[in-house]
């Protein structure tokens, strides 16, 4: 069907950078949005940032700032660049889409498996 495939996770020390990435592939008709979330341990999961076609990006308030997302519609590709991190970063961040496949043109969301990134204060 559709594979979101991440990658840019590590430990960073405070005041650092990571960039993230996650690129779509498989039965894509058309994606309407792709965004990060991340669940941090004991907590739920929460939207960072969103980014859909012919909308601003959207951010959570604690990355604003600090955070941002861009897409590559040629590659199927979304990016978070990340800086200014801050040890409450720490989290398991998961690559969201809303993509309509190509086989049976449904709109549905996906998930990647998931990247752990580790601010050390």
């Amino acid at each position: 069907q559709v594979q979101l495939v991440e990658s840019g996770g590590g430990l960073v020390q405070a005041g650092g950078s990571l960039r993230l990435s996650c690129a779509a592939s498989g039965s894509i008709f058309s994606i309407k949005a792709m965004g990060w979330y991340r669940q941090a341990l004991g907590k739920q999961r929460e939207l960072v940032a969103s980014i859909s076609s012919g909308s601003r990006p959207n951010y959570v308030d604690s990355v604003k700032g600090r955070f941002t997302i861009s897409r590559d519609n040629a590659k199927n590709t979304v990016y978070l660049q990340m800086d200014s991190l801050k040890p409450e970063d720490t989290a398991v961040y998961y690559c969201n889409a809303l993509i309509t496949t190509s086989f049976n043109k449904n709109l549905q969301e996906f998930w990647g498996q998931g990247t752990q990134v580790t601010v050390s204060s």
